[in-house]
């Protein structure tokens, strides 16, 4: 599998079970959501703003789309979330399966972000990201086309501590119905 072949696999809506541990603060978290990802075009103005923001020529992008989400967590039960962000694949020259991931706004810190991921040889997603206060490392791998699998970890910068651990299984949603 390549960045083309995992964008195009992740297209679509899906539905989000999360189980997160917050070590730091002793607490577990469960979050239900809805991920919308859809595809943008290369010459989209917001990916040639993200681009140039990094100073990355808009022509070695590869796929970029915008991830939406929308959920309920069960840490602050009053309180829903939604946010959305886009990313840029920059696959390196030499090897479709590697590359930067540029994201207008990261996982572990609300700012622009640049990863550097890879794709294994059994077609897991591996995304490894520093920002100013933590690291953080995402996996994802598909089961089937409909079911993907999710973990994250959140370091200290240094990369010694876990500070955030997730697990999230995802069904991707068949329906046309926009309330599914």
């Amino acid at each position: 599998m390549d960045i083309a072949e995992f964008v195009k696999l992740s297209l679509g809506r899906w539905r989000s079970q999360r189980s997160a541990h917050h070590l730091a603060f002793g607490h577990f978290e469960q979050v239900t959501s809805i991920i919308d990802i859809v595809p943008l075009d290369k010459d989209d103005l917001e990916v040639i703003k993200l681009c140039k923001s990094h100073e990355i020529d808009p022509q070695t992008v590869n796929h970029p789309f915008r991830m939406s989400w929308e959920g309920e967590s069960d840490w602050d039960e009053e309180e829903s979330f939604k946010g959305t962000t886009i990313l840029v694949p920059i696959p390196d020259l030499d090897n479709s399966q590697t590359g930067r991931l540029l994201r207008d706004q990261g996982y572990a810190e609300t700012i622009p972000s640049i990863g550097n991921y890879h794709i294994t040889e059994d077609g897991t997603f591996v995304l490894l990201t520093q920002y100013e206060r933590a690291t953080a490392e995402e996996k994802i791998w598909f089961v089937n086309p409909n079911f993907r699998l999710r973990v994250s970890m959140i370091k200290t910068s240094e990369g010694t501590g876990v500070v955030t651990a997730s697990f999230s299984s995802e069904i991707r949603s068949l329906s046309n119905n926009s309330e599914n």
